[in-house]
Parts: structure tokens; sequence; C-alpha cells
């Protein structure tokens, strides 16, 4: 099977129309519809419904769009990294959405530059929701992901921090005097609508537009702990006891043999290591 065949698969699917697939992949419709049938003859199974209504995934045309999806970015990846390796000054490539490192990039990097292993590192910081197809299609060579939200399934990752969860309030609000919260004091509060949720409030795309909707009293949202760094003046953060934890993760491509990025790994391990199971500081003698 060749890569040009999924990919054609891939533009019927996401598209269920032949014409537009077709005019998407710059090619006329009828090779494409022979592509299709002829790959459907060979793997045994119907892949489409065609009908005078539409077309339309088949259970196994579903199963097979997410492995193909998968396959084509393996092959995007493969390229990226082979072409970021043989550059005369490679570099590290590592995602994360703003502040998504919970302050804990500072202290990964002295270790990391002492490694004999270490290359120079780029941070490509990105939108929310970014970091997993960045990794996954070989934009980059690791990425800070945020448990239980972003998607680590094929990835090898590191565990660096669990936190607690905080309300984030305007000053004025009604429970911002509180000690402590539960979610059910939340009831009826307007959410914020990250990218790819399904909540009914404003669209947030960024901290900084959080920080600001929040200030104003349009959204309560509830943040990691990490997130008193960077509250407003204007705003509070308040614990919110039943809350879930959430995580921090260091992810990275399963079976990498990049040495850069087992350096990075084994620094990132070590602040991990310290930030749960601090070394008790050394007294003057």
């Amino acid at each position: 099977m060749e890569t040009r065949e999924l990919a054609y698969f891939v533009a019927v699917a996401e598209e269920l129309h032949f014409g537009r697939a077709a005019q998407r992949l710059g090619m006329a419709q009828p090779p494409l519809s022979r592509a299709i049938q002829q790959l459907e003859r060979r793997m045994g199974v119907p892949l489409l419904n065609r009908t005078s209504r539409g077309v339309s995934l088949t259970p196994a045309g579903t199963v097979f769009l997410a492995e193909s999806r998968k396959a084509l970015d393996a092959v995007d990846a493969a390229v990226r990294r082979a072409q970021r390796a043989g550059q005369e000054a490679p570099k590290l490539l590592v995602a994360m959405k703003p502040d998504g490192d919970a302050g804990l990039l500072e202290r990964i990097l002295p270790g990391y530059r002492a490694d004999p292993d270490a290359i120079e590192v780029e941070v490509v910081v990105c939108g929310i929701g970014e970091q997993s197809p960045m990794l996954r299609d070989g934009r980059v060579d690791l990425a800070f992901l945020h448990g239980p939200h972003d998607d680590a399934v094929g990835f090898d990752t590191e565990l660096l921090l669990e936190q607690d969860q905080v309300a984030m309030l305007a000053r004025g609000h009604r429970l911002a005097d509180r000690a402590a919260l539960v979610m059910a004091d939340l009831d009826g509060e307007p959410f914020p609508r990250w990218p790819g949720s399904d909540v009914r409030g404003p669209e947030v795309r960024d901290p900084g537009q959080l920080l600001q909707l929040v200030a104003l009293g349009q959204v309560v949202a509830v943040v990691p702990e990490s997130a008193r760094r960077h509250a407003r003046p204007d705003t509070v953060c308040v614990p919110v006891l039943d809350a879930p934890r959430t995580s921090v993760l260091l992810a990275w491509p399963d079976r990498t043999t990049s040495r850069a990025v087992a350096a990075f790994v084994r620094a990132s391990t070590a602040v991990a290591e310290d930030t749960f199971h601090p070394r008790p500081s050394q007294g003057v003698a």
C-alpha cells in the first residue's frame, strides 16, 4: 500500500464528497473514485457507503481513517526529524502552551545543558491542545502535555508534576472571600470554552484572554495551582477541594534514538525527582 492511497482515502473520508476531495487533492474525480474502489477490493472490506444522498464511512472505514492519519503523520514525522538531524547545527524543538511547563523548564535547562549530549534548545510556544499533534507529526521533538486533557497515546512520557486545582475568580466575585470551594459551589457559573470543548461559554484561546475574561467577571476558571503565578491583582485563586488533580508530563516519540532527547529526559527526570522527593538542604558549617 502506498502513502498516496492513504492520502486519497483520508481526503474522501474527511470531505465525505468525492468532488470536494478531488478538488482538495488537485486531481480529477474519476481516477480518485477508481483508486478508492481498488483500495476496497484489495482490502476486502467496504470503506465507504455510497448512496444518492451522499457518502458515509462504514465501521471499517472509520477505523481505517484513524489508522491512515497515524500512518501519514508517521511518514511526515520521519521526514521532518531526518531533515533536522541532517542540519549543520541541529536543534531540539520543545513544544509547550503558554506557561505549560508550570515553571519547570527554567530548572530543567541548566541540567540539560551540562549533559555532553545536549544541543541547542528551541522552545515552540503553541496554542492550547496543539502540543500532541506537533509531536505526532514531527514538528517538535518533545512536548509538555497535561493530563488528563492532552492525548499522550503512542508517546513515552515522564510525570514531572502533579497539581491541585484552584478556581480563578474576579476579585469582586461572590465566592472570592472563601477559603476553599467544592465544584458544587460553582454550579451555574459561566466557564470558558477551550478549543475542542463543548462548554457553552465564551471561547478562550490563550491565557491572556482567559485572565481578561476572569477579571471582567465574564467567566470563572478551574485551573492548575501553578496558574497562581500569573494571577492579576484584580483576580483571586481559591482552592477547589474536590477538583481532579492535573499532571504535567514530558512526552517524546516512543522508540526514539535521539541522544539529545534522552539527555533532555534525564534532566527532566532529575527535576521531577527533586520535585516529589526534594533533597534536604545542606547546612553551612
